[in-house]
This record gives structure tokens, C-alpha cells and sequence, in this order.
């Protein structure tokens, strides 16, 4: 038996012609015009990229700062020890401490959205690792959460940094902010973010590097983006 089809996602689809990609801006309008849930539901992309992440020069991983933040309130964690702690809380980091905190985390406490920490601290923090990766929690220098610069990662995650990284099957998936959020501000987000997915770019990639580009919301069928549109608007 087929699944079934809520009347608000039959008409979402409607909206969309089967096999056509749309501008990035077109794109846009499309997704904010379906009905939308009964919450303030997530903007997010899918790129399929002509890579191999089983061999390690190919993997494409990085970090963007939306320019328009995410639409919520981020929760941040900075497990420090000393003048550090202060920069932190100076910093407006929400959760701050050392082994407590770890404690805490290794007692199943994970309600927070960034964890940041020291170069030194990495000893007990690196412990948590089959807690924190799974969720995508675990600190690393690559993406600017194992720092000595405390209060700069603060400022960052606050702002609306996310870390991307390629999956098993290629495809990279990130939030964009929020259905309520204006065209324009969820285009210059959508800019940022592939930017970055372009000069994140390995040198062993091969042949057709983005292989195509969809944007949907949390409760909405996906919206093919050209391609060409979305690199016109980063050169």
C-alpha cells in the first residue's frame, strides 16, 4: 500500500515542475510559497558532489558563518580551565566548566548545540568522542572549536557558524535559517554556504565537481537549483 499523501504536501508538490531546475532566487520563492507546518520549520540544502569520501584527499569539510544566523538560539559549551573560562563567559558562551561538564556529558547530557574547548583540555575531551561525534558535538581544530582563541569561537557560533562535512554517499546537507526568513536574507545565507562548498573543493576531485543542488524545508518536498544560477552568484 502506497503511503499517504497529507493534502499540504500534495500541494506543495504542485508548485514544483517534475524535472526542472530552477534559478536560485526562483528556487527560493518556490519553497517560502508552499503551505507550511505548524511550526517555523528549517531551510536546508543537499549537494551532491562528484567525490569519493572513502579516500581521504577527497573528503570536502569546512565552516561558513551565515550572514543571517540560523533563526534560533544557539547553545554554546566551553569546557576550560582557568583565564579561559572568563574569555568564555565574557564571550557569552551559555555553559561553562571542565570536568564537570564531561562528567555531565558522559552521564548523557548533550542539550547544547556547540561544544568548545582548549588545546589542552583535548586529553579528557578526546574521551567523549563515541558520545559526541554520532552527534556531530565532537570539538576539532578543523572546524575552529579546539582553539585557544576562546572567545572568537564563541562570537562565531553565536553568529551562526555551521560546519559542514561529505557523507558516505557525497552529498553535503546543511541548514540555511528558517522558513521565516525573508528571500533575500535566506539567498545571501544560500551564497555563503555554497561558496564555501565551492573553495572547500579537493584537488583530487575529478571531472563535474557539484553534481546537482535541492532545497527544501523540514516538511516540504525538495527544489532543484540550477546550477549555473548558484555559481553566477559567487563569481
Amino acid at each position: 500500500m502506497a503511503p499517504k499523501v497529507s493534502r499540504r504536501y500534495s500541494q506543495a508538490v504542485g508548485l514544483i515542475e517534475p524535472g526542472t531546475e530552477y534559478l536560485v532566487g526562483e528556487a527560493i520563492e518556490k519553497l517560502l510559497a508552499m503551505p507550511g507546518a505548524d511550526f517555523d520549520e528549517t531551510v536546508e540544502v543537499a549537494v551532491r558532489l562528484g567525490v569519493d569520501s572513502r579516500h581521504a584527499d577527497q573528503v570536502v569539510r569546512g565552516t561558513v558563518i551565515l550572514p543571517h544566523g540560523l533563526g534560533k538560539q544557539v547553545t554554546v559549551v566551553v569546557i576550560a580551565r582557568g583565564p579561559k573560562t572568563t574569555e568564555a563567559e565574557e564571550a557569552g558562551a551559555d555553559i561553562v566548566g571542565s570536568e564537570e561538564i564531561i562528567e555531565k556529558i558522559n552521564g548523557g547530557w548533550f542539550d547544547f548545540d556547540v561544544c568548545i574547548t582548549t588545546p589542552d583540555m583535548m586529553g579528557l575531551v578526546g574521551k567523549l568522542g563515541k558520545l559526541l561525534g554520532p552527534r556531530g558535538l565532537m570539538p576539532n581544530p578543523k572546524s575552529g572549536t579546539v582553539t585557544m582563541d576562546i572567545g572568537k569561537a564563541v562570537n562565531e557560533a553565536k553568529a551562526g557558524k555551521i560546519e559542514f562535512r561529505v557523507d558516505k554517499a557525497g552529498i553535503v546537507h546543511a541548514p540555511l535559517g528558517k522558513k521565516s526568513f525573508s528571500a533575500d536574507a535566506l539567498t545571501d545565507n544560500f551564497m555563503a554556504f555554497y561558496r564555501a562548498i565551492v573553495q572547500a573543493r579537493p584537488a583530487a576531485a575529478k571531472g563535474q565537481y557539484v553534481r546537482s543542488l535541492t532545497i527544501s524545508t523540514t516538511m516540504s518536498p525538495g527544489v532543484k537549483v540550477d546550477r549555473a544560477s548558484a555559481q553566477a552568484l559567487i563569481t
